[in-house]
Formats: structure tokens, sequence, C-alpha cells
């Protein structure tokens, strides 16, 4: 098949793109930094683009985290529009919850009311949009990603790694995250299942607490974690997102689930080992 990817050279577009072409499949990198991107006629089109949320969140930040996302996304589907291709599958983020304590959250429950709620939502819509040029459209909400050189994980391990970790605020907060490798594969399986349809949450189906998580990372590296970060520094150093590190999402991955899609690391302890291993 020829792929079309926007955001190819961020920490997930890599991978997926090294994976597409392992497969034989071509990829097609598509910018959306022009006005009026230019799409290849393709079979798919997977879109990672956007401007990163963990950083402090500035008024031009802000405006950029909601732009890069809806006005990058409505510029996209507009390009797709002269030749339609039969599925988009568009990057999403399970900040659509907002932060629900222990309430056990799907792709049914409702979306929370903060600003990263607000963005997920306009986000979603615009890719949805494409829906009424025939496109099968997959928004995937996804978790905490992990894996090897990138994302949150790579911020973490230094600390960690001189053995001054530890959990974050009271620790009690839900994290759901996936497995690098099983996001790709979820890609993968979006792409070529025509059962899949609407959004999907890119989450493990054992989501942790954030002490737990601390626990399982600091064994895996064989290091203590006895140096937790009181809420108050945390917003001092990160201000409005710190909400994003204390608030608590318990996600299930239910549509993937019943979809059939089988994660192979379903469970983090595994997971950090086998990322940590090399």
């Amino acid at each position: 098949m020829i792929i079309a990817v926007t955001g190819a050279s961020g920490f997930i577009g890599r991978r997926l793109t090294e994976r597409l072409r392992a497969e034989g499949h071509t990829v097609r990198e598509i910018s959306l930094h022009r006005r009026a991107p230019i799409v290849p006629v393709c079979h798919a089109v997977v879109h990672l683009a956007g401007e990163p949320v963990a950083q402090r969140w500035t008024r031009s930040v802000r405006d950029r985290i909601l732009k890069s996302r809806v006005e990058g996304t409505k510029s996209l589907v507009k390009a797709l529009s002269e030749h339609p291709p039969p599925v988009l599958v568009s990057a999403s983020a399970i900040g659509y919850y907002g932060s629900r304590g222990d309430e056990i959250l799907t792709e049914a429950s409702q979306p929370g009311a903060d600003f990263l709620a607000q963005v997920v939502i306009e986000w979603e819509r615009e890719a949805r949009s494409a829906e009424q040029f025939g496109i099968r459209v997959v928004p995937l909400r996804f978790g905490m990603v992990l894996g090897r050189g990138g994302g949150t994980l790579k911020k973490m391990l230094l600390p960690f790694r001189l053995g001054l970790g530890g959990r974050l605020g009271t620790g009690q907060q839900w994290m759901s995250w996936i497995h690098l490798d099983d996001l790709i594969a979820l890609i993968g399986f979006a792409i070529e299942s025509a059962q899949c349809k609407g959004v999907m949450n890119a989450v493990a189906p054992h989501p942790v607490t954030n002490a737990e998580f601390t626990h399982d990372l600091a064994r895996a590296l064989h290091r203590p974690a006895v140096f937790p970060v009181p809420e108050f520094g945390l917003k001092l150093l990160y201000g409005e997102m710190s909400q994003v590190i204390l608030g608590s999402q318990r996600v299930k991955p239910e549509a993937a689930l019943k979809a059939g899609f089988e994660f192979r690391v379903a469970e983090l302890g595994p997971a950090l080992r086998q990322i940590l291993a090399n």
C-alpha cells in the first residue's frame, strides 16, 4: 500500500515509517507547514503532526497546541477531499476525558472541560469531517507512549538512574500507557480492519497508578525511588501543564479489544524491562 504520514519525523512517526517500509509499504511524508499541503494519491493517511503538549503552557504555546491540531487537521482534510483515501487514522489523546479520579473511562465516556479536553474535542471534530468525503476515520486517543529513544520515558530516565526518582504528587493518579510497538501495531490494525471506525483508545488494557509506575520503573533500573515530587513543585515548574502530570485517567481500550486487536505488551513491568533491556 501507499501510506501518507504527517509528523513522520517525530518519536512515533519515525518508528511507524520504519515499520511500514519494513513490511513492504510505500511511505509518503506530508508536510503541513505549507498553506496547502500536498497529499499524494494513496491507500491510507496517518496524521500524527502536532505541537508537543509536554512544555510550560504560555499563551503562545497554548495557541500553537490548539492551532497545530485543529487548523492543521482542517488543512489536511481539505487536501484529502480532492482524492479521498479509503482511511484516515488520526492521532488524538486521552486528554479528551480530563482528570476523572478512579472512574473507568471508555470511548463512550463524556469529555472533560479543561483546556486539553477542548483541544481534543475540536481536533477530533476536524478529523471526522473527512467522513463526508467517504473516508473511514479512526481517531486514536493516545495514552502515554513508552518506547526507546523518546517520549515521556526518555525525560524520566536520568533522575531515576541517579536514584532521584519518586512518585509525583500523591502518586494515586492513574496513568494510562501503551508500548510503542503496540501503538504502531494498532495503527496498522486500524488501517487494515474495515470494522475499525470512529474513536479508539490507544492504551494498554492495564493502567497503573503513578506510585505503581514509579515502583516498576525503579525496579527495572535497579534503583531506589524515594524522592517524591510535591504538587506545588510541579505547579511551579510547569504551571497549568502540571494538570496533565497530576491528572488521573483510568482508560480502557474497549473498542480495540472488541475489534479483535491483541496487545503484545499488556503489563507495565514487562514493558519497561523490555524497553530498558539494552
